[in-house]
């Protein structure tokens, strides 16, 4: 199974530093692009692009199925690590790391100015926005055992700022260490954690549902009616597996992989974004391939 182009960042871009790209609710591809940064090496994974300050006026380009638009955010901080689409013609900028307990997640109006900031945890894996002004963020440990946000693994705010739901897992079930695989459509999340991998759904109107998977590890997974296929399980980072949703289990039905759009390998690539059906995949921070149901 081969993934196909989603969106390409044009060329005139080429020069620049990428410090966070995203596919949005709208499946719009977003880039936003450092005009001075320098690559700062990591102690793990790929350097890190490095504003030469600790604020700077960031460029956002959009690929809205091959219309582009380019736009000035203004103010923004040195560490982004997500960028995500608001309702009206917002945006919000998250960095990962709130370690000093600054407010790490801006808000940005449609002039590209900064409206409100606030602060949303430490180590955040996800950050993710849908189309009815929630906005979902997911942990990996290091936050869940020393930030009191972070704690609860996964939280959803509305799209000022306001906390509305943070998890607490049922009786029986273990609470969230790391967030492995999250996938945001309209009014519904759901989270594939560490331990044990369960699948856990949950809705704005108040219902959640927790899942025994088979399906150890995945990265990314796309979600559709009773259907979904979650990739990367098993530590194996090309697998494709279908399941379906039956009571409180989910099923694997097949097993397939997942190549490129050449038929290529598909070897390495970042944390996947899942969009209802479909999954975005990037093998680089300027391209995008979609996949899913």
């Amino acid at each position: 199974m081969a993934l196909r182009p989603h969106a390409l960042l044009p060329r005139q871009y080429d020069h620049r530093r990428v410090v966070a790209t995203t596919v949005d609710a709208w499946g719009r591809a977003l880039w936003l692009i450092c005009p001075d940064a320098e690559l700062e090496p990591q102690p793990y994974g790929r350097p890190y692009p490095r504003p030469r300050t600790d604020s700077y006026d960031a460029i956002l380009v959009t690929d809205d199925r091959g219309t582009i638009q380019e736009r000035t955010l203004h103010d923004v901080g040195a560490w982004v690590c997500h960028v995500d689409s608001l309702p009206n013609g917002r945006f919000i900028l998250v960095d990962g790391r709130g370690t000093r307990g600054e407010r790490n997640a801006r808000i940005h109006g449609r002039d590209g100015r900064r409206r409100h900031a606030f602060r949303m945890g430490d180590a955040i894996e996800f950050a993710m926005a849908d189309r009815r002004h929630h906005v979902w963020s997911a942990y990996f440990d290091e936050g869940v055992y020393a930030d009191p946000i972070s704690a609860a693994g996964l939280v959803r705010w509305d799209s000022g700022g306001r906390q509305e739901w943070r998890y607490s897992a049922p009786d029986g079930i273990e609470y969230i260490d790391t967030v492995y695989a999250l996938n945001v459509d309209d009014g519904v999340a759901w989270a594939c954690y560490y331990p044990p991998f369960p699948l856990l759904e949950v809705r704005t109107n108040g219902q959640i549902r927790v899942r025994t998977s088979s399906v150890v590890a995945p990265r990314g997974m796309a979600v559709h009616g009773e259907e979904i296929v979650m990739l990367g399980g098993n530590r194996q980072s090309d697998r494709f597996h279908r399941c379906r949703m039956d009571g409180h289990k989910v099923i694997p039905v097949e097993e397939a992989q997942l190549t490129r759009p050449d038929g290529a390998p598909l070897k390495q690539y970042a944390r996947p974004v899942g969009r209802g059906r479909h999954l975005y995949l990037r093998g680089s921070a300027k391209q995008w391939f979609v996949t899913g149901i």
